[in-house]
């Protein structure tokens, strides 16, 4: 038997397994979505021994790795316990890890389904982080099973990782077990959600600007200094500097522009009352040509020549978040080819390589040298799973056509 019809057979066989076993699967992936992990407020650590213990059965070792209490603190989250399952082949080979995280942004308003319920509806499993990303906690350990299940001669390894720590940046999730040592891959994908192959990502850049005037009564507003009028001025500002963002476009497929937006404003304290202080959060996406720490500092002169346009204001700026872009490493090109060509096959449409305008984990790993790719099971777009919306879900053949993807794009890249 020639090589061609080798692979194809070990293909066949691992496309067998998961269909063997996607209901198993799919019980798996409902014990996840049933397992609250809202973030905020973050306490992800019962997630975590859950999935650990589900994943005992199967043979798959998970190691919990607690971050410091204190650390999680002074992060603004309450527990965080990320796991490692560390499966080693034959000498030689990569090292590949696969990551997706639990922490997930809160339900919100507007739920058909209970959205811990995980409940199956014309073929499809609605709950939050059903889409984003529980779902490929069950791609990647269903691909892995697959993979060890159909003999092939292997070398190299998989680390399977499973943190908690993206809806806040990542670095006490995959950053801080890169930085512990716990995983040394050699290639890492991460959780994906849609059809596409990501190489790339924009970046992410997040302030608290807290503008102060001078509390007074309403009734006598010239003893006081509006903060709030103040604020206003920095709207003005960043809204009339997202017309000029559009003027510059990405050379990165997928990606756009960059864009500013005020997810949160809090202040003022009473009808009556000339607000005092006001505080606005601002997240300002960056696409992978900008350079961070320009855009900061741009930022950050906008916001202060605005507010303080008002005499008697001061304003105060406090840097949340900086997520750098993620740009394609060289080395990646087998990842790539592998998971384009077999997406393209099971799915019966082109599949190609793009970037996205979302920031993600990934980028931890491409900042310390390591090829990383974003894959894993979702819809065409991000809009049509309903994630950090309503009623989000998973279509359950695509959950099923993505874990066979993974699987044959292991087995291509840990072949002996």
């Amino acid at each position: 038997m020639n090589k061609t019809a080798l692979s194809a057979a070990l293909y066949a066989a691992l496309d067998a397994h998961v269909d063997a076993h996607f209901d198993e699967q799919v019980r798996f992936l409902q014990e996840l979505v049933r397992v609250p992990t809202d973030t905020p407020p973050g306490n992800n650590t019962p997630h975590a021994l859950r999935t650990r213990e589900l994943l005992g059965p199967m043979g798959f070792d998970a190691k919990a790795h607690e971050v410091p209490p204190a650390k999680v603190h002074d992060y603004g989250l309450q527990s965080l316990t990320n796991l490692v399952v560390q499966r080693r082949y034959a000498k030689g080979g990569r090292i590949v890890a696969l990551n997706a995280h639990g922490d997930v942004v809160p339900p919100g308003e507007g739920w058909t389904h209970d959205p811990y319920g995980a409940e199956i509806e014309d073929g499809k499993l609605y709950g939050r982080a059903a889409a984003v990303s529980k779902c490929d906690f069950s791609t990647f350990v269903f691909a892995t099973r697959a993979l060890e299940a159909a003999g092939a001669k292997l070398a190299g390894g998989i680390d399977l990782l499973f943190t908690y720590d993206e809806e806040f940046g990542g670095l006490l999730g995959p950053g801080w077990l890169l930085e512990q040592g716990f995983t040394k891959p050699d290639l890492e994908i991460a959780a994906g959600f849609s059809y596409q192959v990501v190489t790339a990502h924009n970046g992410c850049l997040q302030l608290e600007a807290t503008v102060h005037g001078k509390m007074g009564h309403a009734a006598v507003p010239e003893t006081a200094v509006d903060a709030l009028q103040a604020a206003n001025r920095v709207l003005s500002a960043l809204y009339e500097e997202n017309a000029r963002l559009k003027q510059h476009r990405s050379a990165v497929k997928g990606i756009h522009c960059g864009y500013i937006n005020v997810g949160q404003i809090a202040g003022g304290t009473n009808t009556n009352v000339v607000p005092g202080k006001v505080v606005l959060k601002i997240d300002r996406r960056m696409i992978p040509e900008e350079d961070p720490v320009q855009v900061e500092a741009g930022l950050r002169r906008m916001i202060e020549r605005a507010a303080t346009s008002l005499p008697g204001v001061t304003v105060e700026i406090k840097r949340l978040l900086l997520a750098h872009a993620m740009k394609p490493l060289p080395g990646n090109k087998p990842m790539v080819d592998a998971l384009c060509a077999h997406a393209s096959e099971l799915f019966g449409e082109k599949v190609e390589a793009s970037g996205t305008p979302l920031y993600t984990d990934a980028r931890l790993f491409s900042e310390r040298g390591i090829p990383a790719v974003i894959y894993g099971a979702g819809p065409r777009t991000v809009l049509e799973s309903n994630a950090k919306r309503a009623d989000e879900h998973i279509v359950l053949e695509d959950l099923r056509r993505a874990t066979k993807v993974v699987a044959r794009t292991l087995a291509d890249l840990l072949a002996a």
